[in-house]
């Protein structure tokens, strides 16, 4: 197999990490725009457990992936794929809509633990396979100045749960348990376990 990959992200936060730990890889990317149609359906099915919901919609945009791979006749490699899930008791919290709903997730992580979990898939062929990091993570209280201001910084609006862990957000962040690269959203350990039973050389 190739030791080049696909990613089916659009992170810089994934393509960040990847680079850190020497893996080469080409965009390949999937309709997102939700005023047309999407590649994945990211909403979550009624009931449906947030670990559940986070490796049916990583599978989805591996196997996704690997379909346009066929259909865009491009160069056979494999696709790597990832989703985020900020989790708190049974709630799952995606990327804000807005600002309010931004201030409504931070209030509610605030001085409290909760839960990141990220899955990664690799597609190959007819082979699949998928890892699931888990970490904890837990918020000291946060004042409303302190959300309002960080909120301004425009930070918060396109991560899961609101916030980024590598950025302004690590201020809050009073313990971390399990992988920091996982709450960013590409758990290194777990991928790099992936791309080596696929027979690509790490490191």
């Amino acid at each position: 197999m190739s030791q080049r990959i696909y990613l089916a992200s659009r992170s810089p936060r994934r393509r960040e990490l990847l680079k850190q730990i020497g893996v080469s890889y080409e965009m390949l990317l999937l309709r997102e725009d939700a005023g047309r149609s999407v590649d994945v359906d990211e909403t979550p099915l009624p009931g449906e457990a947030p670990r559940d919901y986070v490796l049916r919609i990583t599978q989805d945009k591996a196997e996704t992936g690997w379909q346009r791979l066929i259909q865009r006749r491009l160069p056979r490699m494999a696709v790597l794929a990832a989703d985020t899930a900020v989790v708190l008791g049974e709630r799952i919290m995606g990327k804000p809509a807005d600002s309010a709903a931004a201030a409504e997730m931070l209030s509610a992580l605030s001085g409290r633990e909760h839960q990141v979990l990220t899955a990664v898939a690799l597609a190959f062929d007819q082979r699949l396979a998928m890892r699931l990091s888990v970490s904890t993570v837990s918020f000291r209280n946060l004042s409303a100045d302190e959300i309002r201001r960080y909120i301004l910084s425009g930070e918060p609006l396109d991560k899961a749960g609101a916030y980024a862990i590598q950025g302004r957000a690590a201020a809050f962040v009073a313990s971390l348990g399990g992988s920091y690269s996982g709450v960013m959203g590409l758990p290194l350990f777990e991928t790099t376990q992936l791309l080596m039973e696929f027979g690509m050389e790490i490191i």
